[in-house]
């Protein structure tokens, strides 16, 4: 077994990697851009290394850095994480060639997995199922024109180097196959540098199950059983699930033993993940479930496989690569109990999913569950690197029980002022079909509406407009004793003292009257009642703590004219003021850019009525496209910004004002 491990990655992964290498007695290495100077996996490692600046492709898409940096530190192996290097069949070859033991598949399998049409025509070979379609050299588009309307409407356009969704198109006609597959293929020249695509036949209900698979430099291959993907959005995973939900018997047997000749096919070793496309429409059935392609590392889910086999497969990652056997025979892998993952984006549902990026302030994960993160408080979102900033993991005995304990832990998540999906997965895990098992590949798509946004409960309201209340009494306390302020808060002649409050959140006022308040105990204690659409609640305040109705609500400490208070995973922001208008006629609907980007759409004009979550502008960052939309009911009183503008990070691009033209 190697001594060191330098890691080829950032983030979670990288953390996680360290974690078994410490339990083994290995020495871990860590390389950062400057962007990661600070990064929770720097600071676990045992020596690290800055290889570049913050882009990507000059750090850790670097190969000849990260191998100097292997030879500076004297690490004897490399573990590539995944994304970034670790399907890059070249940095495998050069790792090889300086001597150092590479954690991963031959360079050959990754080579022979890499393309989605030469996969295919292997696994034909192999006799693993493929879903019926075109994977020819034959390019033109009277072939492939042809060729769809032989297999029949609606297809798949897919780009053969593609992969997260990119170049990949769904048409519906065959009058509009032309302009699919122009799309597609500039898209897969733009993100791979190859516009060659295939085509399927695309699955009315598509389930996304794949299985983890793991093969040694001894010839043996075996399974560790299945994981259900199905829950996407934009074809990017939101939560995964082990095993997969309506799985028989029959075609467990089926999808595993496929997976396995496929894996033999390529002489596979190390960890690996392949991945298929079933047809949900009358439930799982084995002769309707086809191969998709292979991921040739590690994949982003692999807790949930980890959970329900009790293998730590980065022990096993280590082992194979340090020429071990297998640990385990097939036959002694076991299937206990059910495990669910949830990815934690740093992104505002909201707000159309955008990226939320910068400091994480406030920073609360749950507790009695699996987080594998690689932030922590204190440190940073970053424009550069991919937005998931957690994975929270739960394994249970039974489905249900995991998909309660998982909507329960992404719940407590208490994030500001970076914005996530905490409340959106919530909903998610909730929902009447997910608890069902009714899912596939467009449940988010088609129940979206409700799973994105959520409004605050009376409560929630009550207990920001209630510690607006108690920040005011805190300020007569801690002010200079006065016959003209000390005790006066709230006070009244000849009447119950009251005062009104007033919040607004989302161009929205929101007023209640705060009455009754006494102070008891020590040091300090504050309550009164609040009235609020003819609800009273009673809140009671002690320093840094505020319970309404006898219930604790967490928030996070702003100090300054906000208020914000968590509610079933959702951050909701409250603000003393109307912001950004003048005479305080309008509400606070700037639009700001979240990232520096581009401007490729400006789909409403100055003037325009608009409705809340309605596009306003669309913005270019991250290889994507992010459409703002407007805050609340209003007119678009500004825009700023013009198609092909390149903007930087915080920049108003538009502003929504409420009411009408």
């Amino acid at each position: 077994m190697f001594t060191s491990v330098l890691v080829a990655n950032r983030g979670e992964i990288a953390c996680r990697v360290f974690r078994t290498a410490r339990r083994m007695g290995i020495r871990t290495i860590a390389v950062y851009s400057e962007a990661d100077a600070k990064a929770l996996h720097v600071r676990e490692a045992d020596e690290a290394v800055l290889i570049g600046p913050a882009p990507a492709r000059e750090s850790y898409l670097d190969a000849a850095k990260v191998l100097a940096a292997a030879k500076a530190t004297g690490a004897e192996a490399i573990h590539p994480g995944y994304g970034f290097l670790s399907e890059n069949a070249d940095f495998a070859e050069a790792v090889m060639a300086a001597g150092l033991v590479w954690i991963g598949p031959p360079p050959a399998a990754i080579r022979a997995m890499g393309l989605k049409d030469a996969a295919k025509s292997l696994m034909i070979a192999a006799g693993v199922p493929v879903t019926p379609g075109y994977l020819g050299e034959d390019q033109s588009l009277e072939r492939l024109q042809t060729e769809a309307d032989a297999i029949g409407y609606p297809v798949l356009i897919k780009a053969v180097a593609g992969g997260g969704g990119k170049g990949m198109r769904k048409v519906e006609r065959a009058e509009d196959f032309a302009a699919g597959l122009a799309s597609a293929q500039r898209e897969g020249q733009a993100s791979f540098g190859d516009p060659r695509v295939l085509i399927e036949k695309y699955i009315t209900r598509p389930r996304h199950i794949e299985v983890q698979v793991f093969g040694d430099s001894h010839g043996e291959v075996v399974h560790l059983y299945e994981r259900d993907c199905s829950l996407q959005r934009r074809h990017q995973k939101v939560i995964e699930e082990a095993p997969a939900p309506g799985m028989d018997a029959a075609t467990r047997k089926a999808i595993t033993e496929a997976a396995v000749r496929a894996a033999r096919a390529v002489n596979y070793e190390g960890a690996g993940t392949i991945e298929f496309i079933a047809d949900a429409s009358d439930g799982l059935k084995a002769d309707r479930i086809w191969f998709m392609e292979m991921n040739t590392r590690l994949q982003v889910e692999h807790p949930v496989t980890e959970a329900v086999t009790g293998v730590d497969l980065v022990e096993w990652q280590f082992r194979v690569a340090a020429g071990e056997p297998i640990p385990l025979k097939q036959a002694d892998i076991p299937l206990n109990g059910w495990a669910m993952e949830a990815r934690l984006y740093a992104e505002d549902p909201a707000n159309g999913f955008l990226p939320s990026i910068g400091k994480l302030e406030h920073f609360v994960m749950p507790e009695r569950v699996r987080v594998d993160t690689g932030v922590q408080r204190g440190g940073a979102v970053s424009q550069f690197y991919d937005p998931m900033i957690a994975k929270l993991i739960v394994h249970r005995d039974t489905r249900e029980e995991a998909a309660e304990a998982l909507a329960d832990a992404c719940a407590e998540v208490e994030v500001w002022p970076v914005r996530t999906n905490a409340g959106f997965l919530v909903r998610c895990l909730e929902h009447p079909r997910f608890v069902e098992g009714d899912v596939d590949t467009g449940f988010i798509g088609a129940e979206e509406a409700s799973l994105a946004a959520a409004e605050p409960s009376a409560k929630t309201t009550a207990a920001a407009l209630a510690t607006i209340g108690l920040r005011a009494d805190e300020a007569l306390r801690d002010a200079a004793p006065s016959p003209w302020t000390d005790g006066l808060f709230a006070f009244r002649m000849n009447s119950e003292p009251t005062t009104p409050v007033v919040l607004y959140r989302d161009g929205q006022r929101l007023q209640a009257e705060l009455s009754g308040i006494y102070r008891e105990g020590a040091p300090r204690h504050s309550a009164f009642d609040v009235h609020l659409d003819g609800e009273a609640f009673q809140a009671v305040g002690i320093p840094a703590y505020v319970f309404i109705d006898g219930e604790q609500v967490s928030g996070a400490d702003t100090g300054d004219s906000r208020v914000v208070v968590f509610e079933e995973g959702d951050a909701f922001e409250f603000t003393t003021r109307l912001r950004g208008a003048a005479g305080g006629g309008a509400s606070d609907g700037a639009l700001r850019a979240p990232m520096p980007g581009k401007i490729v759409a400006t789909p409403a004009k100055v003037g325009d009525t608009v409705t809340k979550g309605q596009p306003v502008v669309v913005l270019e960052a991250m290889k994507m496209e992010h459409a703002l939309v407007a805050p609340f009911d209003g007119v678009v009183s500004e825009i700023g910004v013009s198609v092909g503008d390149q903007v930087a990070a915080d920049t108003v691009l538009a502003t929504v004002t409420a009411g009408e033209a």
